[in-house]
């Protein structure tokens, strides 16, 4: 039985504080609380402490039979320096919906890295008076989920290193032994792990002393081929010097160097996993599916094959909960899961959506970066295989990046803004709405209700505000709303509530933007061409080796995840707007065969992010004397 929920008052402030400021000033509800307002039993929950807790996946047994509520993505134009607002719209709308509309919302966002939290992009919790909190845990170590990912990465490398080390040296005949030791009364025994290799190989037999000379080398033998090596170690912090490694240098290692990197955790397979598991049984079998290359006869080697993917699921058995917070005024908001949607596909777990549409009327969800890359993913991988359908899109976009789209002069950090952005320029303005229109026509590919939400500034005018509304409306939107939640927290997103409900009543013709069956450079080329705008496609010899093998090795048939900047509809960071007449250059293709995807790599982008000149982290400290944070944004 669930209580009335109780919304927690704003203390609005002029001019507004800093975020961190306002989220230690506000009041917040034990979590236990924010549970039982949900229906959200005692059991079915595990405390973090007074103010987080992570949600156990047996809820969805108990609410199976339950209707699910809307689903809404909050999206947004292709990103500028100067913040669109996707994820503070995200918490505004739910702050409009549950604490000033009465309806029962639910946010459902991802977490943030630790290497954008101290490098340049801050923090993921919103901003303002629409925040999820406390935003200390939310933006660091929450429960430790990321810290997770990257120790089931890195012992996945360990163990892959550890097996071309030892399998160099032993014959078959010592390398079985070795594997399968006498135990303490001289008998051998294979582990779970290892009963499912043998099957795969289609040795039905479970006593290791069974197996005849042939199946015993071809259990125990892998032969990895080094070059073939796709698994990199991970981080959680921008290093830009660990990008290219040499490993093996030790000497003992001497001899057996090969050359790898790594990357940041949110890109590592195992976030994506955790970001589109249905459940604990799921997982154990995607961990165990994951590739991390090739054989020398050409055969696709997995974790499963190493023996690890066990162990990896009991890394990962906590952190596959998620994680219980609130909002400012007191919404519920759940937390998991955090891949970039410009190295991955960039939202919160499909089984945190799941819980969420269990108890809401509304989940207020997004997707990373611009609806070309985050909202494309959305659809084309989380809803293909979550089964959920959208209700509505949310488009976010500012007049001042819209300015940036038409031609704006560059912004740089700690400087005043140029007078193109703080007053009146229609005509700049104007040049910069194909970026919004090409958006809203892409969500409509879709067959997904547009809602446009102009995250308005102080210094936008009416003329300004009028034109984006317009052009809006004209490519197709069901509506667009001025919206100030960043100031007003949910009193300032109602309107944008109201058309998202009037929105998510009409039917949903949603539908995927390509099959499954088609081949990888066909489904390449739609999303470049649909989505971008492209005029073709270009491969280079290792992308044409990667499709070439992957599909040989069957792997064809999955969804398509393009690792492409964000900054632009191509892949140069600095053509604004939307362009038209470029080509796409596809470098290489990884393969996220546990995830359930394919990631093309197109351009120059990265998977391991550098520190600027002038990281976030010169701000952050410590009260001595209070214990509180400060700088954090």
């Amino acid at each position: 039985m669930t209580r009335p929920f109780t919304p927690i008052p704003l203390k609005l402030r002029r001019p507004v504080p800093s975020d961190i400021e306002i989220a230690q000033e506000s009041d917040i509800k034990p979590i236990s609380v924010v549970a039982d307002e949900l229906g959200i039993l005692p059991e079915e929950l595990e405390l973090y402490g007074p103010y987080k807790a992570k949600v156990k996946l047996e809820i969805l047994e108990r609410l199976k039979d339950a209707p699910d509520g809307k689903y809404i993505d909050v999206t947004a134009i292709t990103p500028t320096p100067l913040g669109e607002g996707k994820t503070t719209t995200t918490v505004g709308l739910s702050q409009a919906l549950g604490a000033h509309l009465g309806k029962r919302v639910f946010t459902a966002i991802r977490q943030p890295s630790q290497g954008p939290t101290f490098g340049i992009k801050g923090g993921a919790a919103g901003g303002g008076y629409s925040q999820v909190i406390p935003m200390e845990d939310f933006n660091l170590h929450l429960t430790g989920d990321i810290h997770a990912i990257t120790a089931a990465n890195n012992l996945l490398a360990a163990a892959i290193d550890a097996r071309i080390f030892h399998e160099i040296d032993q014959d078959d005949e010592k390398l079985f032994n070795a594997l399968c030791p006498l135990d303490k009364k001289g008998e051998r025994r294979f582990s779970p792990s290892m009963i499912r290799r043998l099957k795969k190989l289609g040795i039905e037999k479970t006593n290791p002393n069974d197996l005849t000379v042939e199946e015993r080398a071809r259990f125990a033998r892998l032969d990895i081929d080094p070059d073939s090596i796709t698994w990199r170690r991970v981080l959680d912090t921008n290093d830009r010097f660990l990008r290219e490694i040499e490993v093996g240098l030790g000497p003992e290692e001497k001899g057996r160097t090969r050359r790898t990197g790594y990357d940041i955790t949110v890109a590592s397979e195992i976030m994506a996993i955790l970001a589109l598991t249905t459940s604990l049984a799921d997982m154990r079998e995607r961990l165990g599916a994951m590739v991390i290359g090739t054989n020398r006869a050409g055969e696709a080697i997995t974790a499963e094959d190493l023996g690890v993917a066990g162990a990896l699921t009991v890394l990962m058995k906590d952190a596959i909960k998620p994680n219980l917070m609130q909002t400012l005024e007191g919404t519920p908001a759940l937390v998991h899961a955090g891949p970039f949607a410009n190295i991955a596909h960039g939202q919160s777990s499909i089984i945190a959506d799941r819980i969420a549409l269990k108890l809401a009327d509304y989940v207020i969800t997004e997707s990373g970066f611009g609806a070309d890359i985050g909202m494309e993913k959305f659809f084309d991988i989380k809803c293909r295989y979550s089964g959920l359908v959208p209700h509505v899109v949310v488009l976010v976009a500012t007049v001042r990046a819209l300015k940036m789209h038409g031609g704006g002069p560059k912004v740089v950090a700690g400087k005043p803004l140029a007078s193109e952005y703080v007053d009146e320029n229609l005509d700049l303005l104007r040049k910069g709405l194909p970026n919004m229109e090409r958006h809203i026509h892409n969500a409509l590919k879709f067959g997904v209700n547009v809602v446009v939400a102009v995250n308005s500034f102080a210094t936008d005018t009416p003329s300004e505000v009028e034109l984006v509304r317009r052009a809006a409306l004209d490519a197709g939107a069901m509506d667009a709303v001025v919206s100030t939640h960043w100031m007003d927290g949910g009193a300032g997103a109602l309107a944008l509530a109201e058309a998202v409900i009037k929105a998510a009543e009409q039917p949903s013709d949603f539908k995927f933007l390509y099959p499954l069956e088609i081949s990888i450079k066909e489904k390449i080329e739609i999303i470049c061409k649909e989505i971008y705008g492209a005029e073709g496609v270009d491969y280079l010899p290792e992308a044409e080796e990667k499709i070439a093998l992957y599909t040989r090795l069957g792997f064809d048939k999955l969804p398509l995840c393009m690792a492409k900047t964000h900054l632009s509809f191509s892949t140069d960071a600095s053509l604004k707007g939307a362009p038209s007449g470029f080509r796409v250059p596809v470098r290489d293709i990884r393969a996220s065969v546990g995830a359930g995807f394919l990631y093309p790599l197109l351009g120059e982008m990265r998977t391991m992010p550098g520190l600027p000149t002038r990281p976030v982290f010169y701000d952050v400290d410590l009260d001595l004397e209070t214990g509180k944070v400060v700088g954090l944004f």
